[in-house]
């Protein structure tokens, strides 16, 4: 099989479920990587779901990447916001990228309007919930076709 495809999450997402559900829904991170690795089955794509808090561990894994996976998609959270190094790391690597916010970030505070990992991603999915996992692996599929 082809490399996987790294789901990348940032600082908060293993609260899904927990924090502010009626902005970020009831499904469980572990509910939406099984459901991500399901939609990636179905468009034949392998992924490797991780999750941190801690910024330089997502760029350890971005690093790890440019070796190891197809492609990447990344939900940063807050540090779509602040992290130019997260950036930096995106432009070292080769293979597509596709940035998820479950939620509209252009519906919600100023300062969320902005992201640098936007200035790198070869698309951008926001607002479309937990789906947009789903939709980033679609997008993918088309990209490394």
């Amino acid at each position: 099989m082809a490399k996987p495809i790294y789901i990348l999450n940032g600082p908060n997402l293993n609260l899904l479920g927990k924090r502010q559900p009626e902005i970020y829904g009831s499904a469980t991170l572990d509910d939406v990587m099984a459901a991500a690795a399901k939609t990636g089955a179905e468009v034949g794509l392998k992924v490797k779901p991780l999750q941190s808090n801690h910024e330089g561990e997502l760029v350890g894994w971005i690093h790890e990447a440019r070796e190891k996976a197809a492609g990447i998609v990344i939900n940063p959270g807050a540090y779509s916001h602040t992290s130019i190094a997260i950036l930096d790391a995106l432009n070292a690597f080769d293979g597509p990228v596709i940035e998820v916010h479950i939620s509209n970030i252009h519906k919600r505070e100023s300062f969320r309007h902005h992201s640098y990992v936007s200035l790198r991603a070869d698309g951008v999915i926001a607002g479309c919930g937990t789906e947009g996992y789903g939709l980033a692996l679609r997008r993918l599929a088309t990209l490394l076709a």
